[in-house]
């Protein structure tokens, strides 16, 4: 009955509803976020505050509790981790703004269209060391080495994206590499630091790790679909922003190989020079059918992750889940 009850509130009420298992510890992930990052640096205090208060969906800590829950794990420590692991992302965010030009995220400016570049990568820097600092308190090896590998993997990431930027035959191979670092490595990293103080067998181990990095593929493709269907009042980032950074995403991968030849040479130029005629380049995704071809392979990724969460016991937590990654590839924001 709890189960069926869920699955009914979550059609309601999307990813709050399904957070609904863990609200409160959610609430204590954002305290001792609050805490940590106190400073007697007057800007890096403000800019701190700004930022995570600037909203999120806090998909990282909630995979983090869930995971551990799901596996039987009520301990503190998943609240600790959670923190640790949304402070890291968010440090990302800092840096990815200042790299991409950002001037908007989750409808507000960001830190370095606010302040400046500078301090946007200072206090980005200041989150990454508080987030080690956290870590190694923490005196557990293995989230240590999960956390610091993916720390790493995102950097490269970010890397591979700039080499793949404004390059218009970067196709489906080379757009996964660059998300599975850029996006789902982190949500991967969540499950196994859950996994660290849940102590599971292997195969409930590997089952939620690969549920993971599958949300991890279906979030990052979904989010690009938006970048092109979205409403930018709901989404809070401007729409178009992927294309004048020169980044190949799936929609525009599949409009490439769908479009007629003169409609593939427009988006290629747009693709080069970082900038182009946005509104014929969105009617081509859309007359090509290329939004629904990237929403039925974030749907295909998320099956999957289902499929995969079958080897974990029946629980309000792994219905959470099952949820979240639903909720995911049809989200509007």
């Amino acid at each position: 009955m709890a189960l069926i009850m869920l699955k009914n509130l979550i059609a309601k009420a999307g990813i709050k509803a399904a957070m609904n298992p863990i609200a409160e510890d959610m609430k204590r992930v954002d305290a001792m976020i609050h805490q940590t990052l106190g400073s007697d640096i007057r800007r890096v205090a403000e800019v701190a505050d700004y930022i995570t208060n600037s909203g999120g969906k806090r998909m990282r800590p909630a995979l983090v509790l869930l995971c551990s829950r799901a596996l039987g794990h009520e301990g503190d420590d998943a609240v600790f981790l959670g923190a640790v692991i949304e402070i890291l992302h968010t440090a990302t965010l800092m840096h990815d703004d200042v790299v991409d030009e950002s001037d908007m995220r989750r409808g507000r400016p960001t830190a370095n269209a606010r302040w400046d570049n500078p301090t946007a990568v200072l206090v980005g820097d200041f989150l990454y060391t508080r987030a080690f600092q956290m870590m190694v308190s923490t005196k557990n090896l293995r989230a240590m080495a999960e956390i610091a590998a993916a720390a790493n993997r995102l950097s490269e990431g970010e890397v591979l994206q700039m080499d793949n930027a404004h390059d218009p035959s970067v196709g489906k191979e080379r757009y996964y590499e660059v998300i599975e670092r850029k996006t789902a490595c982190l949500f991967e990293c969540a499950a196994q630091i859950a996994c660290s103080i849940a102590n599971p067998s292997e195969e409930k181990e590997k089952a939620l790790t690969e549920y993971a990095l599958r949300l991890g593929y279906a979030f990052q493709i979904a989010d690009d679909v938006l970048d092109y269907a979205g409403d930018s009042a709901q989404t809070g980032k401007n729409l178009g922003a992927d294309l004048e950074e020169g980044k190949v995403t799936l929609p525009l991968i599949y409009a490439m190989q769908r479009a007629k030849p003169e409609d593939r040479a427009l988006i290629e130029e747009a693709v080069r020079r970082g900038h182009g005629d946005f509104v014929r380049i969105s009617e081509i995704v859309r007359e090509t059918g290329s939004l629904e071809a990237s929403l039925e392979t974030a749907r295909h990724e998320a099956e999957l992750g289902k499929k995969a969460l079958g080897v974990i016991p029946e629980s309000v937590y792994r219905s959470a889940l099952e949820l979240i990654i639903d909720y995911t590839v049809e989200r509007n924001k």
